[in-house]
């Protein structure tokens, strides 16, 4: 008998489960990173065919943990299966680019994959299930996924940009010398591109002398902000790529957690977190029918926008990374009225 009294989640379809950020995800969950240390789940893991050998030594590793969290593992390449009744989504596994490729040509290559994932979703999971897309291009992708899952709420359908989130807070915190939980408020606008807009002008730090100063004051040094920290986010993955000889996946795999432990716990009050959420024309004036990242507040399992934010600054920005969205959204062949 389970010394837990909450119901398992179904927690996760991990799509491409097999897969690095997967590989780091799994044991996440697991362990009650995601969901809270006093949540069971029963885990659903989703990968292809030629996967299954890779997929059932991942299953083989989560027995021999033990996870007292852990009440069930689905591990399968069918879609019926791994969807039946889910309550959440990591999106995880979807085509790379390949050397010659073409942004349109993967563009178009993965709204196959997204299109069959969102019906997916539509006919098998739960109506109330919460989604996040994080194979690249993540806020197109989720757009997509969202357009053919019409039975389930756009706002349950969201892009991970947790992750250019917690690596402006990290380059923040190293900049000032100060724990990483010292930094509150940065946010991210827009598209995981190079067209992203990391955002100090709400957010503070709390610093060694006790004091509590906004980024801009506390780093003194506007030409960093606006010209040296913003391309280091905006190019932090290239970089990864570049050191390690493969993309990030453990910072995207603790990003997911981010992401899922906000939306399913809250977050703390007056502060915030960025995800990319489906953008309906009324706030920022970004246009309607993409997912774009904006900081949000969660309670009860519901965000909601922090739509008050004087933007006047980096509106600019914003809008230049709306339109390369809704140019994306063009080459995959879709419209926001499918």
């Amino acid at each position: 008998m389970s010394s837990f009294t909450k119901a398992p989640l179904r927690a996760s379809v991990v799509t491409g489960a097999a897969g690095q950020i997967a590989y780091s995800l799994i044991f996440r969950i697991a362990h009650g990173d995601a969901f809270g240390r006093d949540q069971p789940v029963i885990l659903h893991l989703l990968d292809l065919p030629f996967a299954e050998s890779r997929l059932q030594g991942t299953v083989m590793e989560i027995t021999d943990c033990a996870f007292p969290l852990v009440h069930g593992v689905v591990a399968t390449s069918d879609p019926k299966t791994a969807f039946t009744d889910i309550d959440y989504a990591a999106l995880v596994g979807a085509m790379p680019r390949k050397e010659g490729m073409q942004r349109a040509d993967l563009l178009k290559a993965n709204a196959k994959i997204f299109i069959e994932q969102g019906r997916m979703l539509n006919e098998f999971a739960k109506k109330t299930v919460k989604v996040i897309v994080v194979g690249n291009p993540a806020n197109t992708n989720a757009a997509i996924t969202a357009i053919h899952a019409p039975t389930i709420p756009r706002e349950n359908i969201t892009s991970m940009s947790a992750l250019d989130h917690n690596r402006l807070v990290g380059q923040i915190a190293e900049r000032l010398s100060v724990p990483n939980d010292a930094v509150k408020n940065v946010c991210i606008f827009g598209n995981h591109s190079k067209t992203m807009v990391p955002c100090v002008e709400f957010a503070t730090v709390h610093l060694a002398d006790g004091t509590v100063k906004s980024v801009r004051e506390a780093v003194a040094n506007d030409l960093w902000i606006d010209n040296e920290l913003t391309p280091i986010v905006q190019e932090r993955g290239t970089a990864v790529i570049h050191a390690r000889g493969m993309s990030s996946a453990a910072s995207a795999a603790n990003a997911v957690v981010s992401h899922l432990s906000a939306w399913h716990l809250g977050t703390a009050p007056g502060q915030h977190v960025s995800m990319g959420v489906w953008m309906d024309g009324t706030v920022f004036s970004v246009p309607a029918g993409i997912v774009f990242s904006v900081p949000v507040t969660v309670t009860d399992g519901q965000w909601a926008v922090a739509a008050d934010l004087d933007v006047s600054r980096i509106q600019e920005m914003i809008m230049a990374s709306a339109t390369e969205l809704l140019g994306e959204r063009a080459h995959a062949g879709f419209s926001s009225e499918e």
